[in-house]
């Protein structure tokens, strides 16, 4: 650990030569509730963060377990590291709320909602390179993805403020697909306490973003389908994007006895439903038990250490489905790739490891339950064959 530096901006000591006499710093927990479990030998501050030097009473992983509570009970997010062989806490404020105005978030959503603008556009027939001035007639279709996206997000947010776990505000990805987005992320900046917590916060997201797209679904599917052109009806070389309905699109086409016109090559669905249709492959795809996706929280609180055993078989699973898709379903490899892309996804995600809740005692059987019924849900979310390209 670097010695003691006046000349810097920020950065002060409060510490003795002997470990009898240590100034603790004005914030922070006190001393004498740290040294039950680890000897305070220096303690320093450089600007917010907080660094106590000194010894471990116990195994280093014991000492943090009850330690980072204490921090936190003080507004501070603890870490133990080692520096020139001496052991540190590093203490770093806790910052719950937004902190300024989020630019970053802000503008990736406002080039969210043009590149879904652009993508919907079509999907509603209209052409956004001759008629870019158009496009602002699919606000529908991305109402529908940026809510649903939205409140998965913002269930993932809203739980992470109620169990104080520091977290961002949703970041959009927009890119040019078929949808115009690759979803929506939060960042996790503070660890998660305990199991409980870590079910909160990874099931809030899935469970909110359903029923957003529960209700999406609902009112597209009484809206008026979009008409085909003439000119791609006739014309012999066009390609048509064909997507696959999950069981619960197919079950709320049935409940309100409305039709998917899969038969019928004059008329589709409104776009709307196509926005539902992303909320439920959304929903299915963060439910994956691998690392630190929705489905990687659930199933760690659930099951512990047992999940890593389970994401390990994950990827195999996912490029077994293309090759079975490929070779005995008679699938295009464009219609394939998409699993083989989410198998090398959920690879790296499933070596990255999971989270890893401070407290770790086994989950309450009403938490074990819902997460059940949460994974049955994400099944009815499935599809084996999302997006066909015919033509």
């Amino acid at each position: 650990m670097d010695g003691p530096d006046s000349s810097a901006v920020g950065r002060h000591w409060y510490s003795s030569a002997t470990d009898d006499d240590v100034d603790p710093p004005d914030e922070g927990p006190p001393l004498e509730q740290i040294e039950s479990t680890f000897v305070v030998s220096e303690t320093r501050r450089e600007d917010e963060t907080l660094l106590y030097v000194g010894t471990p009473l116990v195994s280093p992983e014991s000492m943090m377990r009850e330690l980072w509570s204490v921090f936190r009970e003080s507004g501070y997010e603890a870490r133990l590291t080692v520096r020139d062989g001496r052991y540190v806490i590093v203490a770093e404020p806790t910052r719950l709320g937004i902190g300024g105005i989020p630019w970053t978030n802000i503008l990736l959503f406002v080039a969210t909602v043009v590149s879904t603008l652009f993508a919907g556009s079509m999907w509603y027939y209209i052409d956004p390179f001759s008629n870019p001035t158009e496009i602002w007639r699919a606000w529908p279709f991305t109402a529908a993805i940026l809510g649903v996206l939205g409140v998965h997000e913002m269930g993932h947010y809203l739980m992470s403020r109620y169990h104080r776990v520091s977290a961002s505000l949703p970041y959009f990805i927009p890119i040019p697909t078929l949808i115009g987005t690759m979803g929506a992320v939060i960042k996790m900046k503070g660890r998660m306490p305990n199991r409980k917590a870590l079910f909160d916060i990874g099931a809030a997201g899935p469970l909110a973003g359903l029923v957003a797209t529960v209700g999406v679904i609902s009112v597209g599917l009484h809206l008026p389908p979009v008409p085909v052109p003439d000119a791609l009806l006739n014309n012999p070389d066009t390609v048509e994007i064909q997507l696959g309905y999950p069981p619960l699109l197919e079950f709320l086409a049935s409940a309100f006895d409305q039709p998917l016109y899969r038969n019928d090559p004059t008329r589709d669905v409104n776009p709307v439903v196509i926005g539902g249709w992303v909320g439920l492959f959304v929903t299915f795809l963060n439910l994956i038990p691998v690392g630190q996706l929705d489905g990687g929280h659930i199933l760690r609180s659930m099951a512990g250490s047992v999940q890593q055993t389970i994401a390990a078989i994950v990827p195999g699973a996912l490029f077994a489905l293309a090759g079975y898709l490929y070779y005995v379903g008679d699938h295009s490899l464009n219609t394939v790739t998409i699993w083989g892309f989410w198998g090398l996804i959920t690879l790296f995600v499933a070596a990255a490891g999971p989270a890893q809740p401070v407290h770790d005692e086994p989950l309450d059987p009403k938490r074990f339950a819902l997460g059940v019924v949460t994974f049955g849900v994400g099944l009815l979310c499935f599809t084996p064959v999302p997006v066909m390209i015919v033509g």
